[in-house]
């Protein structure tokens, strides 16, 4: 399983994403689900993967490859971020077809993923790119986009990020977001990777790596979960005069 996040706010870019692509019993195992590329210095390109791992390998080579070999379309060759993203689905759409006409039962070659980054004179922009090669941008309500195993860390995303919020702070509630889907599911896990994109940089200037003994993450978990825990000490409780009488939910 995997966790992603891209978010997208006033100030620039935050992307997070785990490492674990397989958990089980006696077996671990672990890959960079984040790309970067190196484009023409007009533009930044990041991309996060969830989903067959086969298929997202061959979907960044090809990108890569297009780029090396200066190909007619290539993610240096776009206009506009959203026709990058249509590039991207493309290519994605036509490796997932390939490989589902010889699938065999039970296989899926499925993968979705996130793109975001810039392209001088326009703002930074975050994508959400479907199985199908299609995808969604995200809006100043809801200023983020998730992929993978995105159920326990989506409220905390809701609860404290807007357009406004600072890339540190971003970072950080993506951190948590992480941590809580972390400790509701093991098959997502460390290695935690985060990529802060500064508008109009046109460079990826802060990636940080976090390993599953790293003393911040430790830290920030354990506080974390302290707040959490004197928050709910701290909640109003039914008072004892509260009547179970079915009248009084009339």
């Amino acid at each position: 399983m995997t966790y992603c996040i891209a978010i997208s706010l006033d100030k620039g870019l935050v992307l997070t994403s785990d490492s674990r692509t397989n958990a089980g019993i006696d077996q671990v195992s672990t890959y960079s689900k984040m790309f970067r590329f190196s484009t023409k210095a007009d533009r930044c390109i990041a991309i996060l993967s969830a989903g067959n791992l086969a298929t997202t390998q061959c979907v960044i080579e090809q990108l890569n490859r297009d780029l090396r070999e200066d190909n007619e379309t290539s993610l240096n060759t776009t206009h506009y971020l959203s026709d990058t993203a249509d590039y991207v689905g493309d290519v994605l759409s036509q490796r997932i077809k390939r490989y589902s006409e010889d699938q065999q039962s039970g296989f899926s070659p499925d993968a979705t993923l996130l793109m975001a980054g810039q392209i001088k004179g326009q703002p930074p922009q975050a994508f959400l790119i479907y199985p199908q090669g299609n995808h969604i941008t995200t809006s100043r309500e809801t200023p983020y986009l998730q992929i993978g195993e995105s159920k326990y860390g989506k409220p905390v995303l809701d609860r404290f990020l807007t357009m406004k919020t600072s890339l540190t702070d971003a970072a950080t509630c993506s951190l948590i977001s992480m941590d809580s889907t972390m400790k509701s599911n093991v098959s997502v896990g460390p290695p935690i990777e985060v990529l802060i994109y500064e508008t109009d940089s046109l460079a990826f200037k802060h990636h940080y790596r976090f390993d599953t003994e790293d003393a911040f993450l430790i830290n920030l978990r354990r506080e974390w979960g302290n707040k959490l825990n004197q928050a709910f000490k701290e909640m109003p409780r039914i008072p004892e005069s509260f009547s179970t009488d079915s009248a009084a939910y009339e």
